[in-house]
């Protein structure tokens, strides 16, 4: 049995296309190869990203701001693109802090998360002048120590595990046992003595999860999310200025999945900000998110080099994989492997289709790129391409795996 229901281009709608092929920001797959010189690439349409990042401010009141995570993609014309839409960057190590202060963001609106930040990290954030997410006492402990070195207070947000998680979360980040954050009831203690600390206390950063579809769960969340705010601001010392709400927006990826509704979501928020007025007011609110802006502007194209039958099983093979596009083959967080929408970008739709499996160049079964799908026959040459694939692309997998060339990227 095939694992989608219908194909591929029926049910992504995101990209335009010309006489039954695939256009990314106006061009075939075919000329973007031409361009780029390079027959196995990600494309990314800038104007699926500006739609994406429409789609929140229109659902999200204007009192929320909003945030990119460069993780999800950290392409520079991406990020160019992308600084003057969102308020603010998150960054992961110092070369994403780097990047967000090349691109021109100001570093009091850049974030810098991540447990195990190294001493020289620490430092270069404190120089730039970031804020930092403070994922453990001794962290903190170790920012005081070095800030008095430079002269300089850093500028700090205790990132908090609360006691909830995001339920139905493709990857849960808080709640119970986490290396992420400080969990909520040491917080508090913490806040007792901090105003004795040589740094600046700006505020908190409560990261429940990623990768939620639940309108309910992401209302639920941000339920909590709100009410542990205001206890936390009220046990400060001094009043914050900056409130992390997390993220955790999803896209749809696999067979059966639908696309966030964020009627009820912007509806929720909207009751929370009158709700907890008075008690962050004057509060900078940040929602932070990565694939959601990003993730269904990508596909990564490969062709296919060779076409065999084995057992009754028809396999089309490409001169792309694993390598380039781990999660797709399932090995980055997925428990049973589930495909991501696929199609032959040059014959989107056909009156004769079969069952194949897609697989790429590399010595090993687990690089499979689609399993028992249904698609317009396709031969040598013919491009396959995977959808929502414009978050944790190359920087996410192993491209050096085999010794295989490594993937360009371009954004149109």
């Amino acid at each position: 049995m095939s694992q989608s229901s219908a194909p591929a281009h029926e049910q992504m709608s995101q990209f335009k296309q010309h006489s039954n092929a695939m256009l990314i920001g106006g061009y075939t797959l075919s000329e973007l190869s031409t361009l780029l010189g390079k027959d196995v690439f990600y494309a990314y349409d800038r104007a699926v990203i500006n739609q994406q990042v429409a789609r929140f401010r229109a659902a999200v009141p204007a009192r929320i701001k909003l945030h990119y995570a460069i993780k999800a993609n950290p392409y520079w014309p991406v990020l160019q693109h992308l600084k003057p839409l969102v308020d603010g960057f998150d960054v992961a190590s110092q070369k994403e802090m780097l990047l967000a202060l090349q691109a021109g963001m100001a570093a009091h609106d850049i974030s810098f998360a991540g447990p195990g930040k190294t001493d020289a990290e620490l430092t270069a954030a404190i120089c730039a002048g970031v804020t930092l997410n403070v994922e453990s006492e001794g962290e903190l402990q170790r920012l005081c120590q070095l800030g008095q070195q430079l002269k300089r207070r850093p500028q700090v947000a205790l990132r908090v595990n609360p006691a909830f998680e995001l339920k139905a979360s493709g990857m849960k980040m808080a709640g119970g046992a986490k290396p992420f954050g400080i969990d909520e009831e040491q917080v508090l203690l913490l806040l007792a003595k901090i105003a004795d600390m040589p740094v600046n206390l700006r505020g908190f950063h409560i990261f429940c999860g990623s990768q939620n579809l639940k309108p309910e769960a992401l209302i639920e969340a941000h339920q909590l999310t709100f009410a542990l705010a205001a206890k936390l601001v009220a046990a400060s010392p001094y009043k914050p200025d900056l409130i992390n709400l997390g993220g955790g927006f999803g896209i749809p990826y696999f067979a059966g999945e639908k696309r966030l509704d964020l009627t009820e979501v912007s509806a929720s928020l909207k009751h929370l900000l009158q709700q907890y007025d008075d008690a962050l007011s004057d509060i900078e609110l940040v929602i932070e998110l990565g694939r959601f802006l990003v993730a269904e502007a990508g596909v990564y194209a490969c062709k296919v080099v060779d076409k065999k039958v084995s057992r009754g099983t028809t396999y089309l093979v490409c001169n792309g994989g694993l390598h380039h596009h781990l999660a797709n083959s399932g090995n980055f967080g997925q428990v049973i492997r589930k495909n991501y929408p696929v199609a032959i970008g040059n014959k989107l739709s056909s009156d004769t289709t079969e069952q194949v499996t897609i697989v790429g160049p590399l010595c090993t079964p687990l690089d499979i790129l689609a399993d028992r799908v249904e698609l317009p026959k396709a031969g040598v040459g013919d491009w396959v391409v995977v959808y929502q694939s414009g978050a944790y692309g190359p920087t996410a997998s192993p491209q050096d795996f085999l010794g295989h060339p490594a993937v360009v990227e371009i954004l149109v």
